[in-house]
């Protein structure tokens, strides 16, 4: 979708691409008939109420619109948007004296207007952690922009990925996990979200305990036309955590990590872009 996007705002206008994405969140809505029926089960939890189609069609135009903002996101161009951020004192004097940052968000809002932080204060790196296949798509759908500058992307995965992520810290970056997916045998925890279980990987929680990090929730709430709310705050302090009792820090933080992305899902539902069946099954557990 995002090399769709890219080529409609290269040869229509953005104008144009925002009366396109209506068609696409339609398509989606008649012809991704497992994405809509996560998107109900999703909706109908979060609102209280059993989803309709309006609704359905709604998350699908805030999730298309997320996508279509992210060309322009991408391309350090924010001069359309009115980007409002909430940082904590915390995170804003770590920013200040670059301590660097280590960030876990999920899939829910933006996570390219991050890059809008970084921006406001000059000289403090933005990076993206991401699985290598995912990283190598992105990259080369950016090629084809030519323009706006490359995002400086870590794969996750490699021998060398916690070194570098390290390496970034000290250099007063803010590194950008997203906490709510996983490839492969990464460990997954329990915790319930919107009243039934999910499993959750714990992998970006271990890295901030082995780094011995404080960690921060993110998320960029498409609030709308234009409009965008980004919100960061402390959720764990590894720092002086004993190596006997991380388990039980990972556990706390990956607690408070889910009730911050509830709170966000109640503020702006539409924002949560898991198109797939997100719970477990209470037998499977």
């Amino acid at each position: 979708m995002l090399r769709l996007m890219i080529w409609i705002s290269k040869k229509m206008g953005r104008t144009v691409g925002r009366v396109v994405l209506y068609l696409i969140a339609g398509y989606f809505l008649l012809f991704a008939p497992a994405a809509r029926v996560a998107s109900r089960v999703y909706l109908t939890r979060v609102l209280g109420r059993r989803a309709d189609a309006r609704d359905i069609y709604r998350h699908f135009l805030t999730f298309a619109t997320t996508i279509h903002d992210r060309v322009y996101l991408l391309s350090n161009d924010d001069s359309s948007f009115t980007i409002q951020s909430h940082l904590s004192k915390d995170v804003e004097q770590a920013i200040a004296d670059m301590r660097g940052a280590l960030l876990v968000g999920a899939h829910l809002g933006s996570f390219e207007v991050l890059r809008s932080v970084g921006l406001k204060y000059p000289g403090v790196p933005v990076v993206m952690v991401m699985y290598e296949d995912n990283a190598k798509k992105l990259n080369a759908t950016l090629a084809s922009m030519k323009t706006g500058e490359r995002p400086n992307i870590i794969p996750l995965g490699r021998w060398d990925t916690m070194l570098r992520v390290q390496e970034q810290l000290e250099m007063g970056a803010l590194v950008g996990f997203l906490g709510d997916r996983s490839v492969g045998s990464e460990k997954k925890r329990i915790v319930p979200f919107l009243g039934e279980p999910a499993a959750w990987p714990s992998g970006t929680f271990r890295i901030a305990a082995l780094l011995n990090r404080p960690l921060y929730f993110m998320a960029g709430l498409y609030t709308g036309t234009g409009h965008y709310e980004i919100f960061i705050k402390q959720i764990a302090d590894f720092s002086s955590v004993e190596k006997l009792d991380q388990d039980k820090a990972i556990q706390d933080a990956m607690l408070t990590y889910v009730n911050e992305i509830e709170n966000c899902c109640h503020m702006a539902p539409y924002n949560w872009f898991n198109f797939y069946d997100f719970w477990v099954k209470t037998s499977n557990i």
